[in-house]
């Protein structure tokens, strides 16, 4: 069915629950009650500190949004761009546009002016909603999209080549427009990372987002009493297919405005959220702040906390052998996942699996996996080859891209670009992406093997390697190492902790710098390359 009927069914049988909060620490840092005292304290002060909608609220601004859109002629397949922060108002304005048989369009907020421009025109959008965060961007660039029919704007102060959405849509119905829709229904275009220039447009239909709810559940098994703490943003498949699970359970769910350790776990208690989704770097800081003795845990109330889980990267094990051994009874998962195949879930660990930390799993409920060489033939367990998944939440094509949707897709089967190798008992494990191999002296080094090792050293925080030209080896393994806030360490430290390598692994470079990750936690490379690969391209020329 529609994923729309799992919205219009919560409302009919929970309109008074809570479906959603929103909190914005940065409002409240200074704060010394919990949040929900403060806002009864200092209701002005805390007006948009903290806010939650139910149910009945959330489907009915969903149908305003969706008769507004009705109202303005938009029709079954057109296409709705969403550049929004996280907010109350993201997911009511997404179920808007799949409710009139629109396509939703989540945009990422780091785009660009030109990032924005090019997406719009790709997905063919006809109506683009931005907040506050994005004025300049969009004034920038709205005078040259002559396919957007509508412009709208979510906030107070409306610009004057915008329409407020606000006021708009107190004057339409907040009835059910009753729009025919069915499984095979285009209902959302999702964007690539970027990580490779510009993004790609994703398209899925009604069926991929719904199996996306069922794989969530399958996998960790929400009930009405969970609560889920999503931080990661919503314009992207890994928040927003994890959130599908409290959608089909019926259940409460936290938009976290923020990173900070001292954020999430004050959240995480005072919101008794069961179910918090992490990228790396914020469990490795969340631990740290607990070493430090910044965070005290015995002032929190975290013992309904039943689930961390992670994914949008690979995950060393060393972090969740540190992270039970200070939260020993929270249950572990990781979810591996793309956004062509709607996001994480095609392979998965399993609660009951944790003695395979550092796996990414098995395939996932409804799903099929298996491990190619590059003429697309099976190898034998053990080998080094690419991922390839398939199953009811592959994309239907990267749109307006034949020729890129047919690099990847064959027979049903999503190629993923990932290299993959299965161990004896048939858990897949990541070995790199298939453009990031480095071939140095016609050696394959896989970079995510190279970051695993070092970041069981102690002083490192976050780790990346990428491969710079080099006149004699072709390429070279250069490693740009994090270090953790006033921890000494140097070059020789590193290179003496990486004896433990074969030769051929250990990095010929190492650079003490900032990682760079995106929103979703992936480490941005193609940056990191062009930081460092033209200094080295020019001494690789030298010494040639």
């Amino acid at each position: 069915m529609p994923i729309t009927e799992l919205l219009e069914r919560n409302a009919n049988l929970y309109p008074d629950e809570v479906s959603l909060v929103e909190i914005n620490p940065q409002l409240l840092e200074k704060s010394k009650v919990t949040w929900r005292e403060y806002a009864l304290i200092e209701p002005v002060h805390a007006k948009n500190s903290r806010q939650e909608m139910t149910w009945g609220e959330f489907n009915k601004k969903a149908n305003r949004f969706a008769n507004l859109l009705r109202s303005r002629g938009i029709r079954k397949g057109d296409k709705v761009a969403i550049l929004l922060m996280n907010c109350l108002e993201w997911l009511p304005i997404y179920f808007g546009a799949l409710k009139v048989g629109a396509l939703a369009v989540p945009l990422n907020y780091r785009y660009t002016a030109a990032e924005i421009k090019y997406c719009v025109e790709l997905a063919e959008a006809d109506v683009l909603i931005f907040g506050a965060e994005f004025i300049g961007r969009v004034e920038e660039i709205c005078e040259r999209l002559p396919r957007v029919k509508q412009l709208f704007y979510v906030g107070e102060d409306c610009p004057t080549f915008a329409e407020s959405y606000d006021t708009l849509v107190t004057y339409c119905s907040s009835k059910n427009p009753e729009v025919p829709l069915t499984d095979e229904d285009h209902a959302a275009i999702y964007f690539s990372s970027g990580t490779t220039g510009f993004p790609k447009a994703i398209l899925h239909n009604h069926r991929s987002l719904m199996h996306s709810c069922e794989v969530e559940q399958k996998h960790h098994g929400q009930t009405r009493d969970d609560v889920f703490l999503c931080i990661p943003p919503l314009y992207h498949t890994g928040a927003k297919m994890h959130w599908f699970g409290s959608l089909l359970s019926a259940s409460k769910a936290v938009l976290l405005k923020g990173v900070k350790p001292e954020w999430i776990i004050k959240c995480a208690s005072e919101e008794k959220c069961t179910i918090v989704w992490l990228l790396v770097p914020w469990a490795q800081d969340i631990l740290d702040a607990i070493d430090s003795g910044e965070i005290k845990l015995e002032e929190y109330e975290l013992s309904q906390w039943r689930l961390m889980h992670i994914g949008a990267q690979p995950v060393p094990p060393s972090l969740i052998k540190r992270w039970k051994s200070v939260f020993p009874e929270h249950q572990y998962d990781t979810n591996y996942g793309l956004s062509e195949s709607i996001g994480p879930g095609c392979v998965h660990l399993g609660v009951e699996n944790i003695h395979k930390v550092g796996a990414i799993g098995k395939s996932g409920y409804g799903w099929e996996v298996k491990i190619v060489d590059e003429n697309r033939n099976t190898v034998a367990r053990g080998e080094v080859g690419e991922l390839a998944v398939k199953g009811p939440g592959v994309m239907l094509c990267y749109y307006n891209d034949k020729k890129a949707t047919e690099e990847v897709l064959a027979d049903g089967w999503l190629f993923t670009g990932d290299m993959a190798q299965e161990d004896e008992d048939g858990f897949i494990y990541l070995v790199d992406r298939k453009k990031d191999v480095i071939i140095s002296g016609g050696e394959n080094l896989y970079p995510v093997q190279i970051e695993d090792f070092l970041r069981k050293h102690d002083a490192i925080k976050d780790v990346a390697v990428i491969g710079l030209p080099d006149a004699r080896l072709g390429e070279i393994a250069a490693a740009i190492i994090e270090l953790k806030p006033d921890v000494k360490c140097s070059e020789k430290d590193i290179n003496d902790f990486c004896l433990e390598l074969p030769r051929y692994k250990r990095p010929h470079k190492i650079i003490f710098a900032d990682v760079p990750r995106n929103p979703t936690g992936k480490i941005e490379k193609p940056k990191l390359r062009e930081m460092y690969c033209g200094e080295s391209l020019v001494a690789a020329q030298i010494n040639s």
